[in-house]
């Protein structure tokens, strides 16, 4: 984390598309070095998995993280839930805000989106991490398998983040989602992406493997590709130091074509001030914010991760 993390500033907005909802976190801390974030998580889960990710590339510039229609308790449109659809909504986002070069970085299924977004409007920049699905192994029983594996890794912390995000998302439409996750072909649209791209998987990343990132690193027009060590599939938390100074090594062209982060320099550290009024505030905050969204309380989810921001400022600040 960065010495002196400054506070931030937390807005949650919905953007309206048809019958189409995305929930838009924006995240600031008044900085602004000419680059905007975008962020698009995975299938079921939810924006909060940037919860480290986000202010610390808020230090940079603003930061947009993105609950698809469907997901952390946004409602579904009805629509088919493919990549296609969820880019739709990526990209009146965009318009919306007025972001005519963000950065965008998607997690997992949201490679898939980002990577649909890139393959229709010229951008930059963007990051994948944890790119899914090696289309060798395209079965729900295989992927499954892989998901249980990186999870092994995983620590409790992100274990309850996915399954409080899952209960939102409604296992109804995690399974209708999967089968469009699994088809959808990105080896094929990478090639269509023109942005400078960087992609980062976990060491122990078992969904995203290396052979997918050779591949689409072949493919792709302009690829940068790095690995962590240490971490698994959810690498955007646990390491989330790591995947933002990648992230901004790479939009500054300051990257090497092909590498590796150990894990001590990519892992959120210990917080400074961690105590038992701390862990209580943040998990506090946390089912605030799942209640909200289980209730459709728009205003409550902005109030319990505004919340849940100043507890983690507070627990990172310096010591005085």
């Amino acid at each position: 984390m960065p010495s002196d993390p400054p506070p931030v500033d937390v807005h949650v907005e919905t953007y309206r598309r048809g019958r189409a909802r995305t929930r838009v976190t924006r995240v600031s801390t008044g900085a602004d070095t000419g680059h905007a974030f975008v962020l698009v998580a995975g299938i079921g889960v939810a924006s909060t998995y940037f919860e480290f990710l986000a202010p610390l590339l808020a230090s940079e510039g603003e930061v947009y993280a993105l609950d698809l229609p469907g997901f952390a308790g946004v409602p579904a449109s009805g629509e088919q839930p493919t990549a296609a659809f969820f880019a739709d909504q990526v990209e009146g986002v965009l318009d919306h805000y007025g972001l005519r070069d963000p950065v965008l970085l998607g997690h997992s299924m949201g490679t898939q989106v980002v990577t649909e977004v890139l393959a229709r409007r010229e951008l930059s920049h963007a990051v994948l991490v944890s790119p899914v699905v090696d289309e060798g192994d395209a079965r729900a029983g295989v992927q499954a398998v892989r998901f249980a594996q990186s999870t092994a890794r995983e620590s409790l912390h992100i274990a309850l983040l996915a399954l409080s995000a899952y209960l939102l998302c409604g296992f109804l439409y995690f399974f209708e989602t999967l089968p469009h996750m699994l088809r959808y072909r990105i080896s094929d649209r990478i090639g269509e992406a023109r942005a400078n791209l960087l992609l980062i998987r976990g060491e122990h990343d078992r969904p995203s493997p290396r052979r997918l990132h050779s591949r689409l690193v072949a493919r792709a027009r302009s690829a940068r590709r790095w690995e962590i060590e240490g971490a698994a599939h959810c690498v955007v938390n646990s390491h989330a130091v790591g995947v933002a100074r990648l992230t901004m090594a790479h939009v500054r062209d300051e990257l090497g074509a092909k590498g590796r982060m150990p894990a001590a320099e990519a892992a959120v550290p210990p917080a400074r001030h961690a105590d038992v009024r701390m862990v209580l505030g943040a998990m506090a905050s946390r089912l605030a914010e799942w209640i909200s969204a289980a209730r459709k309380d728009e205003t409550g989810v902005e109030r319990a991760k505004a919340e849940h921001a100043r507890v983690l400022w507070q627990a990172y600040r310096p010591r005085r």
